[in-house]
């Protein structure tokens, strides 16, 4: 398994155009949304920020497939309704041209939750994780992440601190909550990982294991 420690690639369908994000150290940055198809044929819509320099480059209209390499990244958005835990990935190459959908990703960080083990009804085993990723300056992501089968057993024994190696996928998932009652449609981001290793052993892991409250 690679294991870099934060490094998503996709290739996909610009589902929706470049919209103005926001401004950092001068320079301004735009979200695009993504589709990239699974091999069942369901498709994985993700938001991807991309600079206005990238973006110049390859200007991502609708329709058009590009290829991204990047980070995935976390921000804690505040609100009236509480913290909320956003996922999006940060663009670093930008590459136009048709070619067969890919979603990758590859981390490598540390627990920060105890994880959660729990089963379906159909006996499918699931393990959710929050993995937190160190950024060059000292700064961590912390990542949602589902394991299945025998690597969700393998995560459970796990206690905070435990330093993994994960590849997968970047999932979207919609679902709806009732909020005072009234139905409000979401989209939940999180790491559909199908392997599990540990990282190697002079990798160092993140400083600090206080991660934002997330609010399904």
């Amino acid at each position: 398994m690679q294991t870099a420690q934060n490094r998503v690639c996709l290739r996909g369908r610009v589902a929706a155009g470049p919209a103005f994000s926001h401004t950092s150290h001068g320079v301004a940055y735009h979200m695009f949304s993504l589709a990239a198809r699974r091999l069942s044929g369901a498709e994985d819509v993700v938001r991807v920020l991309a600079s206005a320099p990238l973006l110049a480059q390859c200007p991502c209209a609708e329709g058009q497939t590009v290829a991204v390499e990047g980070s995935l990244r976390s921000f804690n958005n505040k609100s009236t309704q509480g913290s909320r835990l956003v996922i999006t990935v940060l663009a670093r190459t930008l590459t136009p041209g048709e070619g067969p959908d890919e979603n990758q990703i590859f981390l490598s960080g540390a627990l920060c939750k105890p994880p959660v083990y729990r089963a379906t009804p159909l006996g499918r085993e699931i393990c959710d994780l929050i993995l937190a990723v160190n950024r060059s300056y000292g700064r961590a992501d912390y990542l949602p992440c589902i394991v299945w089968g025998a690597g969700a057993r393998q995560c459970e024994a796990c206690a905070v601190g435990s330093r993994l190696a994960l590849e997968g996928r970047l999932q979207s998932r919609a679902y709806i909550k009732l909020v005072d009652g009234v139905q409000t449609h979401r989209v939940a981001y999180e790491v559909s990982v199908s392997q599990v290793t540990a990282p190697e052993p002079d990798e160092p892991a993140p400083k600090n294991f206080a991660p934002p409250r997330i609010l399904s």
